[in-house]
């Protein structure tokens, strides 16, 4: 019986590892812009720091899981700045506002919409911003997280 089970999970190991292969750092020069946004309902399951209305919050980002990220990110009322931004390409890269930087917490959090890897500032509308700690930058088709910012 193990016999047949090692074939199907080589199968998975090669399917999971071309996902992911997908969301690598690619050679280019395709530019896009990003100001997009979008409203979806989330629940929080960690606990948040609340900023009080009228203050900004800011965090620099960090590359996680290999990847490179940097800039910082701003949260001022209802939009979220990013300034000298970069980040390796990827396919379906977004932005998210959550509490943590795993797979669980953007779930959990606001995707803001698409963002652009080679382009230094972009801005995204936001509703409440105040009860969620990290900007994210997660490649939706590999379900990785390029990098984060933790907001204070």
């Amino acid at each position: 019986m193990s016999r047949h089970l090692l074939p199907k999970a080589i199968a998975g190991v090669v399917l999971v590892a071309g996902v992911l292969t997908g969301c690598a750092p690619a050679t280019g020069t395709a530019s896009q812009s990003s100001t997009s946004s979008s409203s979806a309902a989330a629940k929080t399951t960690a606990p948040s720091t609340v900023a009080p209305a009228g203050e900004s919050r800011e965090g620099a980002f960090e590359g996680l899981n290999g990847k490179k990220v940097a800039g910082t990110a701003t949260v001022s009322g209802k939009t979220v700045d990013l300034s000298g931004f970069s980040s390796d390409e990827g396919p379906d890269l977004h932005l998210y506002l959550t509490n943590g930087t795993d797979e669980k917490a953007v779930s959990a959090g606001v995707e803001l919409g698409p963002v652009s890897y080679d382009t230094k500032t972009q801005s995204f509308d936001v509703g409440d911003a105040a009860d969620y700690t990290y900007v994210v930058v997660h490649c939706d088709k590999a379900k990785a997280v390029f990098g984060a910012a933790k907001l204070s």
